[in-house]
């Protein structure tokens, strides 16, 4: 006999994708929501995403708002290899970029985690 009601599942608490969670090993992922973390979500990706997370952060955003994003920050959290990338693919300003790359206060982080 079939019962006629119906398994209810629960929505899902975080509206970003699974392949995303291991960029955030050190939040609580389910929690996180494009809505209010989109501005974290961004800077995870940019600095340490896989194509695919790449690839969905290009998708949710576009070109032109990821470049507003690094330019709005400096490039901060990103390293200078993924810098490079992000200033090819989207056209940054090579000065600019050269400026924030050598700045003092990058430089004091890059020797501490690379010394």
């Amino acid at each position: 006999m079939k019962s006629s009601v119906r398994e209810r599942k629960s929505p899902p608490t975080s509206d970003l994708p699974d392949f995303l969670g291991p960029l955030f090993w050190d939040y609580e992922f389910d929690a996180l929501t494009w809505g209010k973390d989109h501005d974290l979500v961004m800077k995870r990706v940019l600095a340490s995403g896989g194509w695919e997370a790449i690839r969905w952060l290009q998708s949710m955003v576009g070109d032109l708002n990821l470049r507003t994003w690094i330019l709005d920050h400096k490039g901060a959290g990103l390293s200078p290899q993924r810098l490079r990338f992000w200033e090819l693919i989207l056209n940054l300003p090579h000065r600019q970029v050269n400026s924030w790359l050598a700045s003092v206060r990058r430089k004091i982080w890059e020797r501490r985690v690379n010394p």
